[in-house]
C-alpha cells in the first residue's frame, strides 16, 4: 500500500484552524504523540512542522492506515508516497525535485486540515 499524493488541497468540509503555533516540541514529545494513549494528542511532523491530527485518529491512531506516520516526522515517507516504517523519518533533503514537490504538496494538504502546534526541536529548518 502506498500513500497517494494529494491532488486537491481544499478539504471537502471547511476546517476552522487555530493560528499556527511555534512551540518547541522535542523528539521524545513527538514520539509519545502516536495515538497509543487515549486522551493524548496524535501528531505528525512534516519538515519539522508538527501537525495535530488528533481529529483524524481513525487514520493516524493504532490500526489506522497512516499510523506509521504518527509520532514521527514522516517527511521522507510522504515524499516517496510510502507507508513503510523505515521511510517515516525526517531525512528528505537528499530526495529529488519530484519527491520534494510531492512533499510540499503534502505539507499544503496538512496545513489546510490540521492545526500547526509547533516545531520539532533541532529540526534545523
Amino acid at each position: 500500500m502506498s500513500a497517494p499524493a494529494p491532488k486537491n488541497f481544499e478539504p471537502k468540509t471547511p476546517v476552522q484552524l487555530n493560528p499556527p503555533r511555534d512551540d518547541p516540541i522535542s523528539a521524545d514529545e513527538l514520539k509519545v504523540a502516536d495515538g497509543s494513549v487515549e486522551g493524548r494528542p496524535v501528531y505528525v511532523a512534516i519538515k519539522g512542522t508538527v501537525f495535530d491530527v488528533s481529529n483524524n485518529r481513525s487514520s493516524y491512531g493504532p490500526g489506522g492506515s497512516y499510523h506509521v506516520f504518527a509520532g514521527k516526522d514522516a517527511s521522507r515517507a510522504l515524499a516517496k508516497s510510502s507507508v513503510k516504517p523505515e521511510d517515516a523519518i525526517a531525512k528528505w533533503d537528499d530526495l529529488g525535485d519530484k519527491e520534494k514537490g510531492v512533499l510540499n504538496d503534502w505539507y499544503t494538504f496538512f496545513s489546510k486540515r490540521y492545526n500547526i502546534v509547533g516545531r520539532v526541536v533541532g529540526s534545523g529548518l
